[in-house]
């Protein structure tokens, strides 16, 4: 069969992110995998359907792309020594934890904060992995398989860390690795796994875990070999005050200086947080057309700061979503993001400034716009038909007017139905193809061997 056509029918509120009408649904074609016709109201579709959705119960939206995450965490949620810590303490507490992870933990925890993400809604997971113990040289292959079993789009970067703590780092030495052994891992990931197709599930980008967790010419040679190969990059930026005073004692120099003089301050660079840029460095983040990952409730857990996300919109700073890592957050959940970034943002910004529409934007064709995607997050003709519907059918509900602000306001927490690249993820609020209960049991049990 060379075409499929199903249509979303009738849905009771639509999100496009951008000015399309698609008020009585799109068409998609599953053996293509991309949107092929939006429906305004009082419209039918020009071409025949094979097959119709019935969204008169949903709010459609096109599928949240998660910016920012570190998946292997899910191991470590609300692990005791870490908690009420700030930012340094508890990385501290937990290296010497991640510093014993296994191969079969990798797996285990891919696949898990995977599933959690897609029955939120998330059909594009941009994870950093930074951690490469002797025993799991070979983290991002496993990230690969687990990847590709869960059926999700996946931008896997190549973290890394070379300076330890005898070199003035953070992290224990059995974490890090010499600059050429990175350097070599990340020729080989980009090669052998990175696809720059329009429609790719896999890409690869490259991610230093932050400027002082890895020396100066690795974040030259690191910028170098992205660039050959086009491929993006990334890194923690800005975190909290202390960062920028450890950079400054380091360094002698601010963290954005720092990025600069290393040639990272390009538009094929996206950053996590960037909580604390004063005004001249948000107008040089803008210039250069950086993207900023906006990571509101591991900010709130770890009492990081608000990210300054109008001015740096206003500048022209790409603004995307993340939940970040399980042991900062310590969910998963893309759609409850959508709501911790309206409120926090809230108390920086007057209510009529940042609304639900912006919050969903960030969500979705701002976040494709960081990690260097124009083939997603959006709806529109020719894009990729990643989708969640949402019902508000829960008690939670009840009472409400607008559609996509309930969505927001009410706290949605579970997808109905998810759909990536034409394919069914999620139905009747169910992942399709997947035993929760044994991905669950197998990852609570690796995670208290690993604490054990």
């Amino acid at each position: 069969m060379s075409h499929y056509h199903i249509w979303i029918k009738h849905p009771r509120g639509v999100f496009t992110a951008n000015n399309n009408n698609a008020d009585n649904g799109i068409v998609i074609d599953k053996v293509t995998g991309t949107i092929i016709e939006l429906i305004s109201k009082g419209k039918t579709p020009h071409t025949t359907i094979d097959e119709v959705f019935d969204a008169s119960e949903h709010v459609l939206l096109p599928g949240l792309v998660n910016t920012h995450h570190h998946l292997y965490q899910t191991l470590t949620r609300a692990f005791g020594d870490a908690i009420n810590k700030p930012l340094f303490p508890w990385l501290k507490s937990l290296y010497p934890i991640w510093a014993k992870l296994m191969p079969e933990m990798i797996s285990a925890s891919t696949e898990l904060g995977l599933a959690e993400l897609i029955a939120s809604g998330c059909t594009t997971v941009a994870d950093h992995h930074y951690l490469f113990p002797q025993a799991i040289e070979h983290a991002i292959d496993l990230q690969v398989s687990a990847a590709n079993n869960m059926g999700v789009r996946v931008t896997l970067t190549r973290g890394s860390m070379s300076l330890g703590e005898k070199d003035g780092g953070l992290p224990p030495q059995q974490t890090v690795q010499s600059d050429a052994q990175i350097l070599a891992d990340s020729a080989r990931l980009i090669q052998r796994y990175h696809d720059n197709k329009q429609g790719s599930m896999l890409n690869i980008a490259l991610a230093p875990c932050s400027p002082f967790s890895v020396t100066t010419d690795l974040m030259v040679e690191t910028a170098k070999l992205a660039r050959k190969n086009n491929v993006m990059l990334h890194t923690h930026l800005s975190e909290t005050e202390d960062e920028n005073k450890f950079c400054t004692n380091m360094f002698g120099m601010r963290p954005l200086d720092y990025l600069e003089s290393v040639g990272w301050l390009a538009n094929d660079v996206w950053l996590a947080h960037g909580i604390w840029f004063n005004d001249d460095e948000i107008k040089r983040l803008g210039q250069a057309k950086i993207g900023i990952c906006h990571c509101p409730s591991s900010n709130m857990v770890l009492a990081s700061g608000i990210c300054r996300t109008k001015e740096l919109a206003a500048a022209g700073v790409k603004i995307g979503l993340g939940v970040d890592g399980s042991a900062s957050n310590d969910g998963s959940n893309m759609i409850q993001e959508v709501r911790q970034a309206l409120l926090i943002n809230r108390l920086r910004y007057p209510a009529n400034e940042v609304t639900h529409l912006d919050a969903l934007y960030w969500a979705t064709k701002g976040s494709a716009e960081v990690i260097g995607r124009d083939d997603i997050g959006e709806l529109s003709v020719g894009k990729q038909a990643d989708l969640a519907l949402f019902k508000l059918d829960e008690l939670r509900f009840s009472g409400s007017h607008d559609p996509l602000a309930a969505l927001v306001l009410c706290g949605a927490h579970t997808a109905d139905a998810v759909m990536c690249k034409g394919n069914w993820l999620v139905k009747n609020a169910q992942l399709l193809n997947q035993e929760l209960d044994e991905i669950k049991h197998k990852h609570h049990r690796l995670a208290k061997q690993l604490v054990s």
